[in-house]
């Protein structure tokens, strides 16, 4: 069964108005859904803990709902409270100071192996690299002809018959950096930080 994110983005009034727009300190200001569209595992590890296969020291795991949370993001939440998990929330000044070039400490700390079986349909299989290649990978593909294992192999690329591999070291720039549905997210984050502060806005998520 996969699993979704929720949420939203909220800003929070500059003047401490208790009343802001009529619902509160803090307000959504956009959902979440409106950017995020896919059920991103990488990148929920990276930063929330959720679906962490590689191993990430997650940026912020489940701290739960703010006291204060949004009339908004409440509201949604509220609809099926039984079947969320991991909420959690982040303020722009938190990340805006995140440590890109992070690698995962656990079972990913060696790199990414992605496949690709078909080019050009953006189909693609991910193996996360420890200290040995994963059996996985080596069933599907061979042992990956880039060194004699994963603590001397160099990264690179390769093709098997039609398929095409490459073995990386994986920060947490490629898990939510450019190209990714939360460089969006980021650039919309620091546009109202320039209006409400960078402590003034924040993302506020929750999983099914």
């Amino acid at each position: 069964m996969s699993t979704d994110i929720h949420g939203g983005i909220e800003v929070l009034d500059p003047h401490g108005d208790e009343d802001f727009c009529g619902e509160g300190p803090w307000v959504l200001a956009l959902d979440l859904s409106l950017l995020c569209f896919d059920s991103d595992y990488t990148a929920f590890g990276c930063l929330f803990g959720v679906r962490n296969i590689a191993g990430w020291d997650p940026v912020v795991p489940a701290r739960g709902l703010p006291d204060d949370v949004s009339a908004g993001v409440l509201r949604q939440f509220a609809m099926f409270p039984d079947e969320w998990h991991s909420p959690t929330w982040a303020t722009w000044g938190e990340l805006r100071d995140i440590d890109m070039d992070a690698v995962p400490v656990g079972v990913g700390s060696r790199g990414l192996v992605t496949a690709v079986d078909f080019p050009g349909a953006g189909l693609h299989r991910l193996y996360w690299v420890s200290d040995v290649w994963p059996a996985s990978l080596v069933e599907r593909f061979g042992v990956p002809p880039v060194g004699d294992g994963p603590a001397v192999a160099e990264y690179g690329e390769w093709s098997v018959g039609e398929a095409r591999l490459r073995y990386e070291r994986f920060t947490r720039r490629q898990a939510i950096g450019a190209g990714s549905d939360w460089e969006h997210v980021f650039r919309v984050m620091e546009a109202l930080a320039g209006r409400f502060g960078a402590d003034g806005v924040r993302m506020v998520v929750y999983f099914d």
